[in-house]
């Protein structure tokens, strides 16, 4: 069974090593519940971890954790004795602390940028983890530390990365282009362009045109003025050579 359960263990790890970058050491945050279940099973936690795991560990809470050991009493004075031996994280909560597990959830908002395992026998903080993306969780049963198996959130979220790297670009804006064809893509309103206003006609480009026409204009009328002309002196040719012929035939 020992063995069975740490290559459960080591499947699990391989996948949030390849999936989500969890890197050795591996920081795991405990809360009182677990270091409480573990003095109870007499379990070394230190020295037990990094054999299940696989890998080094850094064992660490925070400061609200220990402040809720400490406001609980004499019940829980073990569990403060193994908290205070490890690694003091700091929270956005130093002037006002909270919960153990409200502060937690607050160490891996935003992604679990940090990769923080979550060790907790508390089943409302547990199903709380199971909903985000890329946070393994650790609790005890039957007197040993296991490792649950990858929620649901995370199985999907590592489905959805892996295939945005298969599917190369050229296909990803095909696709794109496909669902904005068929109306299933958000598209964004078109901005509305500003129409130009109608500006007025330069006016040397007038002056030039006026010139033009003008020149045009020129050869035109003296070719009627001499057109005129002509006709004017076919007229008084025409009336001189009258007159002199009704002459000869009078004579």
């Amino acid at each position: 069974m020992k063995i069975k359960r740490q290559k459960h263990a080591k499947k699990n790890v391989g996948f949030y090593k390849h999936n989500f970058g969890f890197r050795e050491p591996f920081q795991v945050l405990l809360d009182g519940t677990f270091c409480q279940a573990a003095l109870r099973n007499k379990i070394q936690i230190r020295e037990q971890l990094p054999g299940y795991l696989a890998g080094a560990t850094q064992l660490c809470t925070t400061r609200c954790v220990l402040k809720e050991l400490e406001s609980l009493g004499k019940e829980l004075y073990g569990a403060k004795l193994i908290a205070q031996r490890f690694q003091v994280r700091n929270c956005s909560h130093f002037k006002n602390p909270v919960s153990g597990s409200a502060c937690l959830l607050s160490m891996i908002e935003g992604g679990n940028p940090h990769h923080y395992f979550i060790a907790t026998q508390d089943q409302d903080l547990a199903t709380k983890v199971k909903k985000k993306a890329g946070v393994p969780l650790l609790f005890i049963i039957q007197n040993t530390m296991v490792l649950d198996k990858p929620s649901m959130k995370s199985l999907a979220s590592a489905q959805a990365a892996q295939t945005n790297r298969l599917i190369p670009e050229h296909q990803k804006l095909s696709i794109e282009l496909l669902k904005e064809e068929q109306g299933l893509a958000k598209t964004s309103e078109p901005r509305k362009r500003k129409r130009k206003r109608a500006s007025g006609p330069n006016p040397l480009s007038c002056l030039k045109k006026k010139k033009k026409a003008q020149e045009t204009l020129q050869p035109s009328a003296a070719k009627k003025k001499g057109n005129r002309k002509r006709k004017k002196r076919k007229l008084e040719a025409g009336g001189e050579t009258v007159p002199s012929g009704s002459q000869n035939v009078e004579a």
